[in-house]
């Protein structure tokens, strides 16, 4: 903060300070004379400064300033009673301009003795000087000069004023005598004796100008018709000639006239020419941005919206072509890993069936043919099924099975339906050979069921037992959980 005062207080000081000094300096208009007194410096210093034009620094408490007008100021002389050389009393009213000089020397004059004094003052100064130098003049000219030769007068008043209005810094402008009179009637006596005297001289000038005249006359006239002739004859001469060089002007005119004619045709042509080649310049530029402006509104309104179009169509195929290509590779995703599943499966299955086979081998005690034969009895079901499409389109109201259950030893009628069903099926590989099929020989031969017969009759009797437990387990406990198959 008292730093920003500070710069304040510094740049208020300044301001006033420069203020001070604008005050100070004075500007001098060019109809008026500076004047600056007090101390002017040195001891050789003069009274006053004088500036015409320009301008001046006025030093404050030891220099002071005024103007001087230089103006020029109108002075009305009305003088009466002035004493010529032959002791003649004479009025002369004059009209004098005078104004403060601005000649060097004469100025410090003016600053001197009329820096204090207004515009009356000074035209009062000027007054009384010019009354003292009028009658001065006057007395030293006689009457008749006074009357008769008014520029010397003038010259004699001016060469006597110019002296004492130096001494006071005044300058004579101009100088007006208006009129010459006196009290005693002598300029008018002059006048009259002038008039009288001029007019005898006019009247002996006539007589003699009437003689002269008649003798002029008739030399005159003597002199007219020689002279008429020859101006006849002359003036003939110079008709023919004037005809002739009216003529020869006329011809030089008509040329002149053809040639002006035409070089302005040919200068007309050829600005015509170079106008119309500016204007088919002008229309071929004006075409020229035309057909670029309509190939633009063409390119514009057409192969814009095309490429537009394009990019667009280009872009909704793109984007159709990654949906279906996403869609195609979700589909292929999908495939292949339905594949793989049922690949998976199949191997599953594959590696199922392989350890059910082994698992069935386990069971048939190494024996590959009643291994096979279990195989075959598994896909009993098929066959049966097979069979059944077979009849599918037979009519049977009932089926009725008789069955003992019991017998002498040798089983139960299912399993003896389903021993002499084995034995009276074909061989097996002999079945397959029917319809074209070649059976591995690992699967063996059916050797009229010797050997089979008991393991069917067994198994056979395994399959009735499921049976009867599945028809009598609900009966005896409902709560009791089915037999697997």
């Amino acid at each position: 903060m008292a730093v920003v005062a500070a710069v304040v207080f510094l740049a208020a000081v300044l301001f006033g300070l420069f203020m001070f000094i604008a005050s100070r300096y004075q500007r001098c208009p060019s109809d008026r004379i500076l004047v600056v007194y007090g101390r002017q410096g040195g001891a050789k210093g003069g009274s006053a400064t004088l500036h015409q034009g320009g301008g001046a620094m006025v030093l404050p408490i030891v220099q002071g300033y005024a103007w001087l007008d230089l103006t020029p100021i109108p002075i009305d002389i009305q003088l009466s009673g002035a004493l010529s050389q032959q002791n003649i009393r004479v009025n002369t009213p004059a009209t004098f301009t005078v104004a403060i000089s601005k000649e060097q020397g004469v100025m410090e004059n003016a600053a001197e003795r009329l820096l204090d004094l207004d515009q009356t003052q000074i035209e009062a100064l000027a007054r009384d000087i010019i009354f003292g130098q009028m009658r001065v003049v006057i007395a030293t000219m006689p009457i008749e000069e006074i009357n008769a030769d008014r520029e010397k007068l003038i010259s004699n008043i001016t060469e006597s004023l110019e002296v004492e209005l130096r001494k006071v810094g005044l300058e004579l402008i101009n100088v007006n005598i208006q009129d010459i009179t006196d009290e005693s009637g002598y300029i008018d006596a002059l006048g009259r004796e002038a008039a009288a005297r001029a007019i005898n001289e006019a009247k002996v000038q006539v007589a003699q100008r009437e003689r002269d005249g008649e003798i002029g006359r008739a030399e005159a006239e003597r002199e007219q018709r020689v002279r008429v002739a020859e101006a006849n004859a002359t003036a003939t001469e110079g008709e023919n000639s004037a005809k002739v060089t009216v003529a020869d002007s006329d011809s030089t005119r008509r040329q002149r006239e053809a040639e002006a004619e035409r070089l302005a045709i040919a200068a007309e042509r050829v600005s015509q020419a170079r106008a119309a080649e500016e204007a088919y310049a002008a229309e071929e530029e004006s075409e020229r941005r035309r057909a670029e402006r309509e190939r633009a509104t063409e390119y514009a309104n057409i192969v814009v919206p095309a490429e537009i179009e394009k990019d667009r169509i280009t872009t909704i195929a793109e984007a159709e072509a990654e949906q279906i290509r996403r869609i195609k590779q979700g589909e292929a995703d999908g495939l292949r890993a339905i594949m793989e599943a049922e690949a998976a499966g199949y191997l599953a299955s594959l590696t199922q069936r392989a350890e059910g086979l082994g698992a069935m081998m386990d069971q048939a005690g190494g024996s590959a043919e009643l291994a096979a034969l279990m195989m075959i009895v598994d896909q009993m079901p098929k066959l049966v099924e097979e069979q059944v499409k077979a009849i599918s389109n037979l009519k049977i109201d009932n089926i009725t099975v008789w069955d003992s259950a019991g017998g002498n030893g040798q089983g139960g009628q299912t399993a003896n339906f389903l021993s002499s069903l084995m034995g009276s099926l074909p061989p097996m590989h002999e079945l397959a050979a029917n319809v074209g099929i070649r059976l591995p020989e690992f699967l063996g031969e059916v050797d009229d069921g010797q050997a089979v017969a008991p393991k069917l009759r067994k198994l056979a009797d395994s399959i009735e037992d499921a049976t009867e437990a599945a028809s009598n387990g609900p009966a005896a406990d409902e709560t009791a959980p089915p037999s697997p198959a």
